[in-house]
């Protein structure tokens, strides 16, 4: 019995649904295996991101940008690597997680997983509510509880197959695009100024935070879970020449999406520095005051409109892969298949009652907090996710010809020892300012739960990193 018959399908309804070419142009057979990636970059641009590009533009102008292009660079390489993962071994990155390691890691492994998702809606629930407001005027709160009806608008695009919700992915983001190209034209930033941005530069306490918020929301934990299960829904031979061919085929079609999310990422980023911080306005953190500023400060009344659409476009799109990503996880590590739409009710619920809270005990000021704490939070969760994903690639026994040859298993290492890194740098500031400056209920918190939560997740890491090494072959359940 070989591997792919002892799985199950990953998103079984779609799964090896989309016919491919195998003859003709190269340019045909390519755009028969373009989409998946299409799916996966709508969450490199999704609200989230929005909130880590206003508030490092506004704060500190271009010098951020080089930030951005290196975490394109690590989405880029990292989404590669599960679409590889997809293709040579038909299973997903949580269903490669079940098989690889024991119970008790793979139910930590959802839980966080799970995390990352329930952070990522939130991201959209508020992305979405805040855009309704400010194109409507309708209150938030109202926004966020319309928000629960995309379920049925996901659930109708599902019924006309892969290529159609693809296409309707591909016009939201054209229409994100056009938005901010639009606006970049009458923001005019400086050319060498921008380039400047681009030479990497060291942080301060403060941009730091924001850095890895830039980060969180650039490189997604969910979105490798999503793209390897993607990848599966084309049709194609699995013999040797065929499958190099569709490895080459998802990796432009990575290339071509990602850079598309770097266009728009950067886009905000250079717009908010453009109006905001070269105008004195430094603190501008927040989505809404951005909103009100630009027409201002760029004398069009057409600016917010644009700036308005172009984010419940963003929700919309993400929200998708939000749902699609969640069915992945609950059904790679759980094995637990739900329909459609208690899934997707479920995902929004967890994401609706916080920010319901936050509106009603603290009011719209603090949405941009929340905003930006959920990519911080889904930072957190990729260590997680990049290294299984490095030992999977990287195992003969699966992989066979395809294993990730050394040179590229040292790039993707050192990328999630950066990663890594910062996220560990980041939890111990933030603890260290805790037991310094708190003191009553938060002091206890920090001591007797953040401190204990952290250290566990430190363990769960090691673990993740060593077991592979010290064991010749997977574990077989």
């Amino acid at each position: 019995m070989t591997l792919k018959e002892k799985i199950v399908k990953s998103l079984a309804e779609v799964n090896h649904s989309v016919k491919t070419h195998q003859t003709g142009s190269w340019l045909k057979r390519f755009l028969a295996f373009s989409g998946p990636a299409y799916l996966v970059s709508v969450g490199y641009m999704d609200p989230g991101n929005w909130a880590t590009d206003i508030a490092g533009g506004s704060q500190f102008g271009y010098s951020l940008l080089w930030v951005l292009l290196m975490s394109n660079g690590m989405a880029l390489l990292l989404q590669s690597l599960a679409a590889r993962l997809g293709v040579v071994t038909g299973m997903d990155l949580a269903q490669a997680s079940k098989k690889y390691f024991p119970p008790f890691v793979n139910y930590a492994l959802f839980a966080l997983a799970q995390f990352a998702i329930i952070a990522c809606d939130l991201a959209e629930v508020l992305g979405f509510a805040i855009g309704v407001h400010l194109l409507f005027g309708l209150p938030l709160v109202w926004g966020v509880g319309i928000s629960l009806l995309d379920t049925f608008l996901i659930l109708a695009l599902q019924r006309f197959g892969m290529r159609k919700l693809e296409a309707f992915i591909i016009a939201l983001v054209g229409i994100i695009g056009v938005s901010f190209l639009a606006e970049l034209f009458l923001a005019a930033p400086v050319a060498k100024d921008v380039a400047v941005g681009f030479i990497p530069s060291a942080f301060t306490k403060d941009s730091l935070l924001i850095a890895i918020g830039i980060l969180g929301a650039t490189v997604m934990p969910h979105n490798l879970y999503l793209h390897s299960a993607l990848v599966q829904t084309r049709q194609f031979n699995h013999d040797e020449k065929s499958i190099h061919q569709v490895i080459r085929f998802n990796f432009f079609d990575s290339a071509i999406a990602l850079n598309l999310a770097f266009f728009v990422n950067a886009a905000i980023l250079i717009l908010a520095a453009a109006a905001f911080h070269y105008s004195g306005h430094t603190e501008v953190a927040s989505i809404e005051n951005a909103h009100q500023l630009l027409d201002q400060l760029l004398g069009s009344k057409i600016a917010p409109i644009l700036f308005a659409v172009a984010l419940i476009a963003s929700g919309q799109s993400s929200t998708i892969t939000g749902t699609l990503a969640g069915q992945i996880i609950m059904e790679g590590y759980l094995n637990l298949q739900l329909k459609p739409w208690v899934r997707r009710l479920l995902t929004r619920s967890f994401a609706i009652i916080p920010a319901m809270i936050t509106l009603l005990l603290f009011g719209e000021a603090k949405l941009d907090v929340l905003l930006l704490l959920s990519q911080v939070v889904l930072s957190l969760q990729l260590g997680f996710a990049i290294v299984p994903l490095i030992h999977f690639v990287s195992n003969k026994q699966w992989m066979g010809k395809f294993q990730l040859i050394p040179v590229w298993q040292l790039v993707a290492w050192v990328v999630a020892a950066i990663i890594i890194g910062l996220n560990m740098k980041l939890v111990y500031d933030q603890l260290l300012n805790q037991l310094q400056h708190a003191d009553g209920v938060a002091l206890s918190l920090t001591k007797f739960v953040a401190i204990p939560f952290a250290l566990l997740a430190l363990a769960l890491l090691v673990y993740t990193i060593i077991a592979p090494l010290l064991k010749a072959k997977p574990i077989q359940q």
